[in-house]
């Protein structure tokens, strides 16, 4: 037999738990949100910092092609890309191979930085006259 008078909803224990679990879970969600966000800051720098490797290898292989060789040691300068200012470090080393040269560009968010955003390794052959 059932009861007539029987109420249906909540009891404020069942209120209160669900209440606890929303106020745990929703700090975590946001921290989560937050840590996203930034993530996406980062990525989107170091896409754009591999485009400005991108753009200064090609100009360093269009004036291997065109004077046959490079300046030597190291070269730095500010590459602008976005609205916004990169600065990049190109280092040339000799190989033990003749003729053939290990380049090591380096690209960093701000000039005081002292670890780069992006470091990449080239190997190029260059021929003197």
């Amino acid at each position: 037999m059932r009861l007539l008078n029987a109420q249906r909803g909540f009891t404020l224990v069942e209120v209160m738990v669900a209440l606890a679990v929303v106020a745990v879970a929703l700090p975590a969600l946001l921290f989560v949100y937050m840590q996203q966000v930034d993530n996406t800051g980062y990525l989107r720098d170091k896409w754009l910092a591999s485009q400005v490797i991108e753009n200064k290898w090609t100009e360093v292989e269009l004036l291997t092609q065109t004077r046959g060789f490079t300046l030597d040691g190291k070269q730095s300068g500010e590459y602008t890309l976005a609205d916004r200012q990169w600065y990049w470090l190109l280092s040339k080393e000799k190989t033990p191979i003749d003729f053939f040269f290990r380049y090591e560009l380096k690209v960093f968010a701000a000039e005081d930085d002292e670890l780069p955003l992006l470091t990449q390794v080239f190997f190029l052959r260059e021929e003197r006259s």
